[in-house]
């Protein structure tokens, strides 16, 4: 077991003072029912969102909260810390089932061991070193989510709820063209609005360029 956590702190690059915390925060409840990583990952999942809700405004000082929002969920995501957790080989680590278990570790064990980790970083070395884990980890995944925008539908839905307290109005219009090269016209509206009617091959982008011309007239 010492050669384990010694290993995974040389992966991670931070010497634990209590390798208690270490050691949790690698393990499974079919494991150890008692002492695992839960409360830990409990813990880490919230540190991991602050850290990145605050390098994202920091970012992104004019973005508004839409956008900062969308950028956060595919930051934070299960599935980003299931990439994070695999670029640090975390799954030679994880200790699941009995101490003779030669079982593959699951791919939600694994994004959840890498909050519990920041969670026992947390404990273990404070605030400064979880967020430097973090930022360090996530740094490729931030870089890219400038390229994260908010699409016309979802800017139009959260202005009418900010504003009016209800959904946007989509009508279907008409339906012409053959099935393979299809044109549909949708309208919308707010609750002050005329309609604004916008068109496309499908009724998505149809509903996405109505909404962008009501967006457009309102601004």
């Amino acid at each position: 077991m010492s050669d384990k956590l010694n290993s995974l702190q040389k992966k991670i690059n931070i010497k634990f003072k209590n390798l208690n915390y270490l050691k949790k925060s690698i393990t499974h409840k079919s494991y150890d029912q008692s002492n695992n990583y839960e409360k830990l990952e409990f813990l880490g999942d919230r540190i991991l969102g602050f850290v990145i809700s605050k390098k994202l405004i920091d970012l992104y000082p004019d973005q508004k909260e839409g956008v900062l929002d969308k950028k956060l969920a595919s930051l934070v995501n299960k599935n980003k810390c299931l990439e994070v957790a695999k670029i640090i080989g975390l799954e030679k680590f994880i200790l699941v089932g009995n101490k003779n278990s030669k079982s593959k570790v699951e791919n939600k064990i694994l994004a959840d061991s890498i909050e519990a980790l920041i969670g026992a970083i947390y404990y273990d070395k404070g605030f400064d070193i979880a967020e430097k884990f973090i930022l360090n980890n996530w740094k490729n995944f931030i870089n890219l989510s400038k390229e994260i925008t908010i699409d016309s539908k979802t800017e139009l839905q959260e202005y009418s709820l900010k504003k009016f307290k209800s959904l946007p109005i989509y009508k279907l219009v008409s339906s012409s063209g053959p099935r393979h090269k299809p044109k549909f016209i949708i309208s919308v509206k707010l609750k002050d609005t005329k309609m604004y009617d916008g068109q496309g091959e499908s009724k998505k982008k149809a509903e996405q360029n109505a909404a962008r011309k009501l967006l457009d007239n309102i601004k």
